[in-house]
């Protein structure tokens, strides 16, 4: 079996595209992968804020349509950045065990914040939450991969930035030793849906149906719980809207926020996942 995969070229992208050929290597020995990049017009148009060109979809576009043209034959995507719909026919098929949600704030190391610190963030999400950190913080646009960000850091074009937890730990950039991070609870900032996640897209088919082997359970059934909240809330890149599943035991953990000011969580078992998102949407 020889798999086709696309993935954008950053290097971040490029990591989660070999953690995902790695676990189909591991369920299908036989399996050959290939790395095939894309260009996507998120990662041309860097100097415009992402509801300015096209939202969620500027990473994913060019990708869906290589599949469609059947030029790759699966996608790897941060999940977070999957808009409300994807293109008809291709489904995610797996996703692989979720990293750290959490978001981090990102400081030059031994350096003290202004009173009133330019935070660099194209998320209104963390933007919101930033302000309930640091009152007075003031955020600013920044777009770029994460070496890209953290040079800007270090440069002192802004004060600090916010970033992934997981995006850090896969690029080991965690021990660098020019910043220091801090990680911000999820009573201050609820991570944005699906944030850690790493997703396989493919076409419908048999390819799809094997590659549900290597798919992490619990994992999944937080995505569907996360996305399902996306759908009920209509939220997309422009939204500070938040949502955060955790699975144990067959019951599952939902938080969820609107706005990162009221947040609501609740349990109930994994077979009503779908109700208790309906049930917190609507009390929100």
């Amino acid at each position: 079996m020889r798999i086709r995969i696309g993935t954008r070229k950053s290097k971040l992208a490029l990591i989660q595209s070999e953690l995902a050929a790695n676990a189909i290597k591991a369920a299908f020995p036989d399996a050959e992968t290939e790395l095939v990049h894309i260009t996507t017009k998120g990662d041309i148009i860097l100097d415009k804020p992402l509801e300015k060109i096209g939202g969620k979809g500027v990473f994913i576009d060019e990708i869906e349509r290589s599949m469609l043209a059947c030029e790759i034959d699966i996608a790897v995507h941060s999940a977070k950045d999957l808009p409300l719909e994807i293109a008809a026919g291709p489904c995610i098929c797996a996703v692989l065990p979720r990293a750290d949600a959490h978001d981090v704030l990102v400081t030059r190391r031994g350096g003290k914040l202004p009173e009133n610190p330019v935070i660099g963030t194209s998320s209104t999400r963390r933007a919101a939450g930033v302000r309930k950190l640091l009152p007075g913080a003031v955020a600013a646009d920044i777009r770029g991969n994460v070496d890209t960000r953290l040079q800007k850091l270090y440069d002192g074009q802004y004060d600090a930035i916010v970033l992934a937890a997981a995006g850090l730990t896969r690029l080991g950039a965690l021990t660098d030793k020019r910043f220091g991070f801090e990680s911000i609870g999820f009573e201050t900032l609820v991570p944005a849906p699906c944030q850690g996640i790493i997703a396989v897209q493919s076409r419908v088919g048999a390819i799809a149906d094997e590659l549900r082997g290597i798919s992490d359970s619990d994992t999944y059934l937080c995505f569907e719980t996360e996305r399902k909240v996306l759908e009920l809330l209509n939220a997309g890149c422009s939204s500070p809207a938040g949502a955060f599943a955790e699975m144990r035991d067959g019951v599952i953990t939902l938080t969820v926020t609107k706005d990162q000011q009221k947040r609501l969580t609740g349990t109930a078992p994994v077979s009503e996942r779908f109700l208790l998102a309906e049930r917190l949407v609507g009390a929100l």
